[in-house]
């Protein structure tokens, strides 16, 4: 179980990288929404907003699948964020959810909305496959 729970300076420290990644998911979901309403052929500069050809048409449906996917990916993001600052708040951040280890601070530069320790996540993902 954990020892002891992150010390008030470093939950200051993950609070302000998370607020941040929180503008900037923010920020990118603005920007692939605009792009994903106005579609691939009005940021390409032609303005018919009709495809001529199969392949263009199809060009077209990937490039708006694959704005729908990096949407949908920045949103997930934006709750995990959101969890991971209302952890901050009880001060329950940092702990991983299945062992209640701490998670390692090599982890939490890179995630810093990681859920779980390594090992957990290893093993989560083991299971996956």
């Amino acid at each position: 179980m954990a020892e002891k729970n992150l010390s008030d300076e470093k939950l200051k420290h993950y609070e302000e990288i998370l607020l941040q990644e929180k503008e900037n998911a923010l920020k990118l979901i603005g920007q692939l929404s605009e792009m994903y309403r106005k579609g691939a052929k009005d940021n390409s500069g032609d303005l018919s907003g009709y495809s001529y050809h199969q392949a263009d048409q199809g060009s077209d449906t990937h490039e708006q699948e694959k704005t729908a996917y990096l949407i949908d990916t920045e949103q997930q993001k934006m709750k995990q964020i959101t969890v991971a600052i209302k952890k901050i708040y009880d001060k329950s951040y940092g702990i991983c959810e299945i062992c209640g280890c701490h998670i390692q601070d090599t982890r939490l530069k890179i995630i810093p909305y990681a859920r779980f320790c390594i090992d957990c996540k290893t093993k989560e993902e083991k299971k996956k496959r």
